[in-house]
């Protein structure tokens, strides 16, 4: 039935928009400290289909299907792009033991649901909703959709996967909180006593790299050049200030030590103590700036000719009395190794004499307007390499199908890779976090909604007259045991920190809901920094996990 003498793509477009806007107000609508988040857009889709439904209003399947499509490459293609620096830096000490524990989760999730398939029959489409909704990952959703159309399920078996996924999501939410609450009241924790615990072991976050100034005793070093010095400029520590007499200095590689001169370095903890049994003590008086002509700045890297330059090409201690101490990069300081290559975004500090540091402001671009600019012709390329990826077959034995990492599995994988190398040629795979959170957001609504309004028809009816409230209770299963397992066991058997333990539990969920409760537990940032470390393989895992359940699921059956 046309409303207004609308055409089908209009009345299409204004349900998106409509459920997309309700949805997001309906998400910020909180029960103490829980609410539906992004999910909200799909209970307004949900709504808008079922009033369409009741009314004979009529959507345009071929827009809906486009917008369900390209919603997900753009979240999942932003998510990479986020992710895609720190993606590797992940598997690193503390970081892979959490990593462990989160696939340990999501494995569990999935022997589950495998589980609830033979003991009850749940048919494919509403599993793997059920599943990706328990565990409330969408981009999961969106896999498992594209692989039941590649293997012969037509639209009215996605339409259940969404029911499933639909009946299964609001408790994905809850369930996570629950089992924080639960494991702290069960070990009796104190979460003060964690914070302070979890900042002893980890020196107060890995943010920030220490300095110290150190006063050189060693008669071996006398009279040598830095450069020549072990562990000063070529390793992980960098002298940014030299204190001979009363002259303040920028050293550099040629520059003469001796003995009674000071020197501040920068650098990680245990190399700078590996510094001081090489040079000397600690000074009872620190190296300043104040009083001389030296300053210091941070510089933001944005000249192309500087991108993927080693800091020993760039030859900026050699050509101008200047000293790179730091290079901060998506919040991070790392050490300016001589063998650093520096990143479009990377924020380095500086230290010499203003003239100098103008002439290094050149090299290194420092043009921060150019930060809130994105590269959408570098967007429009990763997407296009995604979309390719996504589709080359990949041939298991055993598996009905050839597996293929599709529309949310291509441009998420290519976006990692292409936000971890940073740039090549004329392309930069930089995009300013405001830009990249407004993308994001708008693809997981446009896809949430059309998720929403293709199962709004008969959501009701499922779950009052239906097998609604069984899936309901498939998907509780699937949200508890996993977390409550392994949050147990990495408690009581691994000695896991509580406060970096609900951040592996929120990031295992991928659910920035439960990330905000956990934070709210404590102001510590040992919730936040665990979240970020499993969120990237995780959320490649959960677009994964579903293909690979589907087809071989597809394949035992015949």
């Amino acid at each position: 039935m046309p409303l207004f003498d609308l055409s089908d793509i209009a009345v299409t477009l204004i349900a998106l928009a409509l459920a997309g806007s309700l949805g997001l107000l309906l998400g910020r609508v909180t029960i103490g400290r829980v609410g539906l988040g992004i999910g909200g857009v799909l209970f307004a889709g949900i709504a808008a289909g079922h009033v369409a439904a009741a009314t004979g209003i009529s959507f345009d399947p071929k827009v809906l299907h486009f917008m369900r499509e390209f919603g997900l490459i753009l979240f999942v293609y932003t998510i990479g792009i986020q992710v895609g620096p720190s993606f590797f830096k992940s598997f690193g000490r503390e970081g892979l033991r959490l990593n462990l524990a989160a696939m340990a989760i999501v494995g569990l999730g999935v022997a589950v649901s495998v589980a609830l398939f033979f003991a009850v029959g749940l048919e494919l489409p509403v599993l793997v909703g059920v599943m990706s909704g328990a565990v409330t990952n969408t981009p999961g959703l969106g896999a498992a959709t594209q692989v039941l159309a590649e293997t012969g399920f037509g639209t009215d078996a996605q339409a259940r996967t969404g029911l499933g996924y639909a009946m299964a999501y609001p408790f994905g939410i809850v369930g996570i909180l629950l089992v924080m609450l639960a494991i702290r009241a069960l070990f009796r924790i104190d979460v003060d006593a964690e914070a302070a615990d979890w900042t002893r072991r980890s020196g107060g976050g890995p943010a920030a790299l220490p300095s110290i100034d150190v006063v050189v005793t060693n008669p071996n070093i006398d009279g040598l050049r830095l450069g020549e010095v072990p562990g000063l400029f070529g390793d992980e520590v960098a002298a940014s200030r030299m204190r001979s007499g009363e002259e303040v200095s920028v050293p550099t590689r040629a520059t003469v030590v001796r003995s009674g001169d000071t020197l501040h370095i920068v650098g990680p903890a245990k190399a700078l103590a590996a510094m001081k049994l090489v040079l000397g003590p600690e000074a009872a008086t620190p190296v300043t700036t104040k009083g001389s002509r030296m300053t210091w700045a941070r510089l933001v890297v944005t000249e192309k000719r500087a991108l993927g330059v080693r800091l020993r090409d760039l030859a900026l201690p050699e050509g101008h009395d200047v000293t790179i101490t730091r290079i901060n990069r998506a919040g991070i300081e790392l050490p300016p190794r001589a063998a650093s290559r520096l990143a479009f975004g990377d924020i380095v500090t500086v230290v010499g004499l203003p003239d100098d540091i103008e002439v290094v402001k050149m090299t290194i671009g420092d043009e921060r307007s150019r930060l809130d600019q994105v590269q959408f012709e570098a967007v429009f390329v990763g997407i296009v390499l995604g979309i390719v990826l996504g589709s080359i077959p990949l041939a298991i034995p055993g598996l009905p199908a050839p597996l293929k990492l599709g529309l949310a599995g291509g441009p998420l994988v290519a976006a990692i890779g292409l936000g971890r190398l940073g740039h090549w040629g004329p392309f930069v795979w930089f995009m300013p976090p405001v830009a990249n959170t407004a993308l994001r957001e708008l693809g997981i609504v446009l896809f949430l909604a059309v998720v929403g309004i293709s199962a709004g028809d008969r959501f009701v009816e499922t779950l009052l007259a239906g097998p609604g409230l069984a899936w309901v209770g498939y998907g509780i299963l699937i949200t508890l045991v996993p977390l409550a397992t392994v949050g147990l066991i990495a408690r009581a058997l691994f000695g896991f920190n509580f406060l970096s333990l609900a951040g592996l539990l929120a990031g295992s969920m991928t659910d920035p809901p439960a990330l905000a409760f956990a934070t709210s537990l404590h102001g510590s940032a040992a919730a936040s920094v665990a979240y970020v470390s499993v969120y990237p393989l995780v959320m490649f895992l959960r677009i994964l996990a579903p293909q690979l359940m589907l087809l071989m699921l597809v394949g035992a059956t015949g």
